[in-house]
C-alpha cells in the first residue's frame, strides 16, 4: 500500500465538536483500560497480517517507495495510551519488518508533546509527525492562538533536528508554512494541518459529532470517495494511490471516513486475502474507482438514497450518505457472507 491509516485507540483527551467519530473522547479509569485494551489485544496480530512487502511502486520515478504507516488516535501520547499501547506497537513494527519497515508517521494534537516524549518517539522509529489541531474547533486554537502554538512547536522540533514540511499551495501560505522543497529533507519531518475550509477535509465529513452538530457542509457534488483518504485505488496493493484504514480491533475499511460495514478484520486474516475476496464485488470495484454512484444501476437511483437529516435538522445530500444507505440495505450482507466463507476455508 502507498499508505495505511491505523487508528490504534479511541482514547482522546478532547471531545471536539467536529470529530468524525463519537468514539474519540476522554475515557477514565476502568473505561480507559478497556478501550486501550482493545488495541493491546489486537495490534500484534494486525501487524502480522499486513503485507510482508511494505512498499509501493512509484510510476513517476520507476522506483519502489516505502509504505507510509500513519498511526493515529484519539491521542497516542496521553497517559494510559503512550506506554501501554503506542510504544509497544512501534516496537512490534520494528520487530516485524526491521530495516524494511514502513515509514512511520503519527498524528497528534501537539498540546501534550514534551521534549522527552518527542525524543522517545524519534528513538522508536517515528519519521513523520502531523500536528492535526490547527483549526478553530480545537480548544485553545481559535484565532491567533494557533499561531503562537505553532511557533512553540517549531522551536521544539528545531531543537531535535526535525524539519518542517508543508501541504503546499495557498493552504500553506494561510498558516505561514515554509515552501515545500523540491526534495524531501533527510531525517524526520513534521507538518501542521487542521479542519479549515481549504485544509484537510474542508467541508467536514458527514460523520460523528460533525454530523450530530450540523457542521458538515459537504453537498452531493463533494465526492470524498475520489479524494485522498477516500476509497479510490484502495484495492491496488503495491501501487500508487492505494490506502486502507484500520480500526483498533483490526476492522478494515476502504476509506478513512469508514463505510457502514468493514471489509474484514486483520485479527482474523491477511489483508491481501480480504482485498482479493471483496474485490470481486462490482460495488467494491465502484468504490475502488472513486465512483460510488456506480454501486447502483444508475446515478439517479443512487442519488435518491443519498440524503438524510442531520443533528441540526437540516436535510443534507451527500454521496457518503448514499454509500451508507446502500451498505445498510444491500452490501453489508454480501460482505458478511464473503467473510464467513473465507473464515470457513481457513478453518477447514
Amino acid at each position: 500500500m502507498q499508505s495505511i491509516y491505523w487508528v490504534l485507540t479511541w482514547a482522546c483527551h478532547r471531545k471536539c465538536k467536529h470529530c468524525y467519530d463519537d468514539r474519540f473522547r476522554p475515557y477514565v479509569r476502568d473505561a480507559l483500560k478497556a478501550v486501550v485494551g482493545e488495541g493491546q489485544a489486537a495490534h500484534e496480530t494486525i501487524i502480522a497480517n499486513l503485507p510482508d512487502d511494505m512498499s509501493w511502486h512509484d510510476p513517476a520515478t520507476g522506483t519502489h517507495q516505502r509504505t507510509i504507516l500513519i498511526l493515529a488516535g484519539g491521542e497516542l501520547l496521553i497517559d494510559g495510551v503512550r506506554e501501554e499501547l503506542f510504544y509497544p506497537a512501534l516496537r512490534a513494527i520494528r520487530a516485524r519488518w526491521g530495516d524494511k519497515a514502513p515509514r512511520i508517521s503519527m498524528q497528534m494534537t501537539g498540546d501534550v508533546l514534551t521534549p522527552q516524549i518527542l525524543d522517545e518517539c524519534l528513538s522508536l522509529g517515528v519519521e513523520g509527525i502531523a500536528i492535526a489541531s490547527i483549526d478553530d474547533y480545537h480548544v485553545g486554537m481559535k484565532g491567533e492562538k494557533k499561531f503562537r502554538f505553532m511557533e512553540d512547536i517549531r522551536a521544539l522540533m528545531a531543537s531535535r533536528g526535525v524539519s518542517e514540511i508543508s501541504l503546499g499551495g495557498a493552504k500553506s501560505k494561510k498558516l505561514n508554512m515554509p515552501e515545500q522543497p523540491e526534495t524531501q529533507p533527510d531525517g524526520p519531518t513534521f507538518l501542521f494541518f487542521g479542519a479549515q475550509e481549504d485544509l484537510w477535509i474542508g467541508e467536514l465529513w458527514p460523520r460523528g459529532r460533525a454530523w450530530t452538530n450540523g457542521l458538515s457542509n459537504a453537498g452531493y457534488e463533494t465526492n470524498f470517495c475520489a479524494r485522498w483518504s477516500g476509497g479510490k485505488n484502495f484495492l491496488h496493493l503495491g501501487q500508487a494511490g492505494s490506502e486502507i484504514a484500520i480500526e483498533p480491533d483490526g476492522s478494515v475499511y476502504p476509506c478513512c471516513l469508514k463505510t457502514k460495514a468493514p471489509l474484514g478484520k486483520l485479527t482474523e486474516e491477511k489483508l491481501a486475502d480480504i482485498l482479493e475476496s471483496v474485490g470481486a464485488l462490482p460495488e467494491i470495484q465502484a468504490i475502488n474507482r472513486g465512483d460510488p454512484e456506480a454501486m447502483m444501476e444508475s446515478p439517479e437511483a443512487f442519488r435518491a438514497i443519498s440524503s438524510a437529516v442531520d443533528g441540526a435538522g437540516r436535510t443534507v445530500e451527500n454521496m457518503c450518505i448514499g454509500c451508507d444507505h446502500y451498505f445498510e440495505r444491500t452490501l453489508s450482507p454480501k460482505l458478511k457472507a464473503l467473510r464467513e466463507a473465507r473464515l470457513a476455508a481457513l478453518a477447514s
